[in-house]
C-alpha cells in the first residue's frame, strides 16, 4: 500500500483524498482547517500534524493550494517539502498557479533529484467527487508515467501537455475559453429573451448548431435547459465565479508575459472581475449571467 502526503484538504482535495482511499492508498493530510483532518480521519485516513509530518513517511506527496505564492512557500520554505521528503518520492501539484512559479518549483525539486509534475484539474468539486477529474500534466515522461496510476485513481482523463509548467499553461488556456464562452452564451439567452424569442428554442436550435459549446450544453446558464446545471440550484457553485476570476487573470499575466494578444481573455477578466466585486464570489461562474442582465 502506498504512503501519501496530501497538503490542502479544501473543496477540491478532501475528495481526491477520499478517493485515493478508496483507491487502497494509505492517505496522511494536513490542512490548516483542522476540521478537514479530522474528516480525513474519520473517513480512513491519518493526520498530520505538520507539512513535515506529511512528508516523512510519504513516497507520494500532492498538493492543491489556492495561489502560486503558498505552493512556492510549501515546498520551498524552511520545513518544507522538499526539505522534509525522502529520496525517490514523487511529487505533484495539483493547483491551479501561474506557469512560471510552476517552473521555478518543479525546477527546483528537479536540482535536489526529485521526480515532480504539475497536474491542476477540471471537473469541479463534482469530479472531484465521482473520481471524473480531467488531470493536464506538465513533466517529463519518467515523472507522468510514475504519476500516472496515482492520478487514475482521482481522474478520468490524464492528458500529458509536455514540459513542467505546461499542465499549467493548458488550464488557464483552457479555462480562458470556458470564461469567454459562458459570458457569450448568457448574452444570447438575454439577447433572445428581448427579442420575443423562448430559450427552450434558442437551446434546441443552437445546440444543435454552429452555437453549441460546453456552456450551453452541459452547464447552460438558463434555468430548466439542462438538468445538471448550477442555474437550477440558484447557482450554488460547482466551480466558483471567483475560481473564474482566478483563471482569468492567471491567463492574462501569462499573456502579458509572453506578449499574446488575447482581448476576448482581458474582456472576460474584466466582466468577472466586476461580477466578483459586486456580487458573491461563491456563486457560481455561469451566475453571470444574473450579473449581465443587472448591469
Amino acid at each position: 500500500m502506498a504512503k501519501v502526503g496530501f497538503i490542502g484538504l479544501g473543496n477540491m482535495g478532501m475528495p481526491m483524498a477520499e478517493n485515493l482511499l478508496k483507491g487502497a492508498y494509505e492517505v496522511t493530510g494536513f490542512d490548516l482547517n483542522a476540521a478537514a483532518t479530522e474528516r480525513l480521519v474519520d473517513n480512513g485516513g491519518s493526520r498530520a500534524n505538520s507539512l513535515a509530518d506529511a512528508c516523512n513517511a510519504a513516497e507520494i506527496v500532492i498538493t492543491m493550494l489556492p495561489s502560486g505564492e503558498q505552493v512556492r512557500e510549501v515546498y520551498l520554505g524552511a520545513g518544507g517539502v522538499l526539505a522534509s521528503i525522502r529520496p525517490g518520492t514523487l511529487l505533484i501539484d495539483s493547483s491551479t498557479i501561474d506557469v512560471q512559479t510552476a517552473r521555478e518549483v518543479v525546477q527546483a525539486a528537479q536540482n535536489k533529484g526529485f521526480a515532480m509534475v504539475d497536474a491542476p484539474v477540471s471537473g469541479g468539486v463534482a469530479g472531484a467527487e465521482a473520481a471524473t477529474l480531467t488531470f493536464m500534466v506538465g513533466g517529463s515522461d519518467e515523472a507522468f508515467e510514475r504519476a500516472r496510476p496515482v492520478l487514475e485513481k482521482m481522474g478520468k482523463t490524464i492528458v500529458h501537455a509536455g514540459a513542467p509548467g505546461n499542465g499549467q499553461a493548458a488550464k488557464i488556456c483552457n479555462n480562458m475559453i470556458l470564461g469567454v464562452s459562458m459570458i457569450v452564451v448568457s448574452e444570447a439567452f438575454l439577447l433572445a429573451e428581448k427579442l420575443g424569442l423562448d430559450a427552450q428554442k434558442l437551446f434546441d436550435i443552437s445546440s444543435k448548431s454552429s452555437g453549441q459549446c460546453w456552456s450551453m450544453t452541459s452547464y447552460c446558464p438558463v434555468p430548466g435547459l439542462v438538468p445538471s446545471s448550477p442555474a437550477n440550484r440558484d447557482y450554488r457553485a460547482g466551480f466558483t465565479a471567483a475560481m473564474m476570476l482566478k483563471d482569468l487573470k492567471l491567463a492574462q499575466t501569462a499573456a502579458r508575459a509572453t506578449h499574446a494578444t488575447t482581448p476576448l481573455g482581458a474582456g472576460a477578466a474584466a466582466v468577472y472581475e466586476r461580477f466578483v466585486e459586486s456580487s458573491d464570489g461563491s456563486v457560481d461562474f455561469s451566475g453571470i449571467i444574473r450579473y449581465l442582465r443587472g448591469a
